[in-house]
């Protein structure tokens, strides 16, 4: 899954005019793959390239207990959530934070095929729905636009940059999904992930400053 872990981004955003801006949650629903591919970079965990590892995606995680485990995820989820939760003062903002960031191994089990852990064990999981297409790209689509719009409808603000948000997420996903796959896992890989989800938050920011919370005062 790609586009569709930010569907909780949006979802926290719209919830409460105590919420993260847009730009963190963005993070935090990426961070344990920021996380990974700064690992992979430095040889702490590791993937490679399968063409037969799911019909949608080739690639191999066979290597990530201390970000795609449970208890990874979760310990992720707390740090990130008291880190907000330091910083903005509102104990809203940092659980919500801190869901946005569980949520990533969730919608992870639900598309991958069995390589996630719950403590980095031998025992693995996943439902493997990118070996069904047909079920997979409309549950991300639905999802993420679901979100997308309950952000839009929450929230007041011109209309422009969440729309430009919501078009290269899309452009992205296409790209993922039927753009050509890379034959190696390496360094270029891994920044071009990175490159990706930089471009996203800050965009995600732009759209955050630039749009506020039904609720909110002023």
């Amino acid at each position: 899954m790609f586009i569709g872990h930010f569907a909780p981004a949006f979802a926290a955003a719209a919830v409460s005019p105590r919420s993260p801006k847009l730009g963190t949650l963005f993070i935090a629903a990426q961070l344990v793959d920021w996380a990974f591919f700064c690992f992979a970079i430095i040889g702490i965990e590791a993937m490679r390239i399968d063409p037969t590892a799911t019909a949608m995606v080739p690639y191999d995680l066979y290597h990530m207990p201390y970000t795609h485990s449970l208890l990874g995820t979760g310990v992720w989820a707390v740090i990130f959530g008291l880190l907000v939760f330091a910083i903005m003062r509102e104990a809203v903002a940092g659980i919500l934070a801190g869901l946005v960031v569980l949520s990533h191994w969730v919608l992870d089990f639900l598309t991958h095929r069995p390589d996630l852990t719950l403590a980095g064990g031998d025992s693995l999981y996943g439902l493997g729905l990118w070996n069904l297409p047909f079920v997979a790209i409309p549950l991300e689509l639905a999802i993420t636009l679901g979100a997308f719009y309950w952000f839009v409808k929450r929230t007041r603000g011109p209309v422009g940059p969440p729309l430009v948000l919501l078009a290269l997420l899309l452009v992205m996903q296409a790209v993922n999904w039927f753009g050509p796959h890379p034959e190696e896992a390496g360094l270029g890989l891994y920044i071009q992930a990175l490159v990706a989800f930089a471009v996203l938050t800050l965009l995600a920011r732009w759209v955050g400053d630039n749009r506020k919370h039904k609720r909110a005062r002023g």
